[in-house]
Parts: C-alpha cells; structure tokens; sequence
C-alpha cells in the first residue's frame, strides 16, 4: 500500500513479538543525516519499546545510500547481529544519480535477503523532494524507521517460529 494511505508508524502494539533476546544492527547513511538521523531515532525507540536492550543494538554509518549493501554485509558477516535495518534517504535531482543509487541499493539488499540468513530491513526512502523525506522521517505520514523496526522483529519471529 502507498504511504500516502497508510502512516509508517501505526501498526498494532499487540502483534509486536518481544525483542528483548534479539540482536539488531542498524546502518545508516550519513548523507541527508536530517533524514536519516530522525529515522534512526525512529527505529531505536521502537526497537526499545518492544524490549530490545541497548547492548543488543549496533549502529554504524555509511558515507551514502548506495554503501548500505556493503555496510549491511559487513554486519552480517560479523556474527554479532540476527537483522540488519539499511536507513537512507535519496531525493531526486537534475541527474540520473538518483535512479542509479536507489536501483543499486534496492538489488544489493534484495541480494543479502536472497543468500544470507539474515534479514536486512529496506529502509531506504525515495522521493522526489525533501518535503517528502520529511513527511516520511516523522512527519505527517509516520516514521519508516518506527516501521522498519516492527519488520525486523517480526522477521526475526518468523525465523524462530520455522524452526520450532
């Protein structure tokens, strides 16, 4: 469903699994850090909210966007997270730069999600201006990183209930 028809940040509390006994890291580009940085805090509220503890989450940054894939293997490969949330924010400009970072960062998660055991969590908003960003980065339509962090729990949840 569009953003437009649904705010990021609501969802129902009761179908939350606890997260105290998950492992979370987050990567988070640097650039558009007034983005970004509101959907970090978006996702560390709500990770904490459902029970996860300080010492259990990771944060790293990246220069930009299209370093998330790296940045998000590198988590994986550490053996010190079971998710990794990927937050970033690309607005459109003059120049095909934009299409070619959000594709890049779209394939290479989708690739983590394909051939690892770790979800990785898109967290990457695109848009075509700041307005946008800003209304998805705690504004009038929620918060992706609130949404991000309800998704990386229940993801976990799903793969302990496959294995039970």
């Amino acid at each position: 469903m569009a953003t437009k028809y649904h705010n990021l940040s609501d969802y129902d509390v009761n179908t939350v699994p606890d997260a105290s006994a998950m492992r979370f890291g987050i990567v988070v580009s640097e650039w558009n850090s007034n983005i970004t940085g509101a959907l970090l805090d978006g996702a560390l509220a709500t990770l904490k909210k459902h029970g996860a503890k300080d010492e259990n989450i990771l944060v790293q940054t990246v220069p930009g966007s299209f370093e998330l894939t790296f940045g998000s293997a590198q988590m994986i490969k550490s053996g010190r997270v079971d998710a990794v949330i990927a937050l970033g924010c690309v607005v459109r400009g003059d120049t095909p730069h934009f299409d070619y970072v959000c594709s890049g960062a779209t394939q290479g998660i989708t690739y983590l999600n394909a051939t690892t055991d770790v979800p990785v969590i898109y967290g990457l908003i695109t848009t075509n201006n700041m307005e946008q960003a800003e209304e998805r980065a705690g504004g009038r339509l929620g918060n992706k990183g609130d949404e991000c962090a309800v998704t990386a729990i229940k993801m976990l949840d799903y793969i302990c209930r496959l294995k039970k």
